[in-house]
């Protein structure tokens, strides 16, 4: 209406032919526009209200839960081992294939034996030579023995034999001996593997001279089971050790056996599962932390020693917990909120205090009872105050 008389008020202008100062044209003008906001405020006014937002609500998910603390550590070998070679000699042959899996007491080195060879047959030739000497000598002795009663020979020519026996049996025992260490030493000739688990690669090539017990060969770790190491700090050791007395362990046995998850950098690879054997008798002063161990299969060969992990373990006993989607949960400062919604759509906000996650949701450690009806979608729509149209939804027990 107002725009229409704007309209018809320019078109008597322009028809009567007569000259408009500027002056009155915009005064003209403004009222113009003035009388066509007054149109427009009075649509707005009548104008029928906009729908409450829509918003997906749900109550959060109540059930037993145990809260985990991860820790990161890395993977090291139960036993590792240098082999060097307990005689000297030059290398003849290497029997193994870099990196292989080796069996414990596989061939895998093997020392020109020759050498060895020809001292064992000349340790041989004395302990016979040693031996014959110690029955002559016996005989010899037994006979000054008849001889000395029917008194044909003094005793002191008894006694010069029974000494010449006796030396005799000693240098048999010092020939077996040195039979002993020859065949040792030719034993030392092939070097074998102490262990199972996987051999390095040969550092010294066929023919070198090799030094005895200086030389290191090659090394080998055992692959299954495989140690994982990691430090704890001072407030979660003694949490553990809480939570380690409340259920009745053994605390003098270091570690407790509890179960743990092991996870790897590639989050494509499933946990590993291990247990907790060992701790440290105390804790590094100056880190304030304690180092714990546990022990995890790897029947798959997949961990090696070297590897990071990141290792969960159980830090606290099993309680009756509250759970929400990190979606539902929104910043106001430094402060953590969540928007309820009470039985008129009415929304408002509640301060929590978030914990871990578990089960792909969010522990809430306090500010909520678990009978809450909470926005979990939408949360942009939403403001304290408002009124909302909830759509409600059942969350699953544990998130895909």
């Amino acid at each position: 209406m107002m725009s229409t008389l704007s309209r018809h008020a320019f078109d008597d202008l322009a028809l009567s032919g007569r000259a408009v100062s500027p002056a009155a044209f915009v005064a003209l003008a403004i009222s113009v526009l003035l009388l066509s906001g007054c149109g427009d405020e009075q649509a707005e006014a009548n104008a029928p209200a906009p729908p409450p937002p829509q918003v997906t609500v749900a109550n959060p998910v109540v059930k037993p839960i145990r809260e985990d603390d991860e820790f990161v550590g890395r993977f090291d070998a139960v036993s590792e081992v240098e082999l060097r070679a307990r005689v000297g000699g030059y290398l003849e042959n290497i029997s193994f294939e870099d990196g292989q899996i080796v069996q414990e007491g596989a061939l895998l080195f093997t020392i020109d034996p020759r050498p060895f060879e020809t001292t064992l047959g000349q340790a041989q030739a004395e302990l016979d030579s040693a031996r014959a000497e110690e029955s002559f000598t016996r005989r010899e002795l037994a006979r000054a023995e008849q001889l000395v009663t029917r008194g044909n020979i003094s005793r002191q020519v008894v006694d010069e034999r029974r000494e010449g026996f006796l030396s005799a049996q000693a240098r048999v025992a010092a020939a077996e001996a040195a039979l002993e260490r020859a065949r040792l030493d030719l034993e030392y000739t092939q070097i074998r593997a102490p262990i199972t688990g996987r051999i390095d690669r040969n550092y010294v090539s066929e023919g070198n001279l090799v030094e005895a017990n200086d030389t290191v060969l090659t090394t080998i770790v055992s692959t299954d089971p495989v140690y994982f190491y990691f430090d704890i700090d001072e407030r979660s050791f003694l949490a553990y050790a809480r939570d380690a007395r409340a259920r009745g362990a053994n605390l003098q046995e270091g570690s407790g056996g509890l179960a743990v998850v092991v996870r790897l950098a590639d989050s494509r690879e499933q946990p590993f599962e291990g247990r907790l054997d060992f701790s440290e008798n105390r804790l590094d002063p100056d880190s304030g932390t304690m180092r714990v161990r546990a022990v995890v299969p790897n029947p798959d060969l997949v961990l090696q020693p070297g590897l990071f992990g990141r290792v969960n373990v159980p830090g606290s006993l099993p309680y009756e917990g509250i759970l929400l989607p990190d979606e539902a949960i929104a910043s106001d400062q430094n402060r953590r909120v969540v928007y309820v919604v009470n039985e008129e759509g009415r929304v408002s906000t509640k301060e929590i205090r978030p914990g871990p996650r578990i089960d792909g949701y969010r522990v809430i450690r306090e500010g909520l009872t678990g009978e809450e009806t909470i926005v979990v979608n939408g949360l942009l729509r939403v403001r304290p105050g408002i009124t909302v149209a909830p759509q409600m939804v059942e969350l699953p027990p544990v998130a895909e």
